[in-house]
């Protein structure tokens, strides 16, 4: 008999999906760092504009938006106040979107 039908067939891996994950609200944002000294005033604006996309962009993603046309800005706006940030311009709200189209 060969060797290969002796052995037994490995058992499936558990899969997540078959439990909830739990999410860790509310979010806590990492330990902030000075800005470098000596930029004009719109680097820092597109800079923090920026940052506030990537966190509404992740928090997005984490409660199931995946598309950017899932986020409107009514959920972008739902969103920021879920995890604690000021609502975010129209300018934001578009970055976000693109955001959530290039991930992929």
């Amino acid at each position: 008999m060969p060797a290969a039908t002796l052995t037994s067939k490995p058992l499936p891996t558990q899969s997540t999906a078959a439990r909830q994950i739990p999410l860790d609200l509310p979010y806590a944002p990492v330990a902030k760092r000075p800005l470098p000294a000596g930029r004009p005033r719109e680097w820092y604006v597109t800079h923090n504009r920026r940052l506030k996309a990537m966190r509404l962009a992740i928090a997005l993603l984490d409660s199931g938006v995946y598309l950017p046309n899932q986020a409107r800005d009514e959920v972008i706006h739902r969103t920021a106040d879920l995890i604690g940030v000021h609502p975010p311009s129209d300018r934001t709200c578009h970055m976000v979107r693109a955001l959530l189209r290039y991930t992929r």
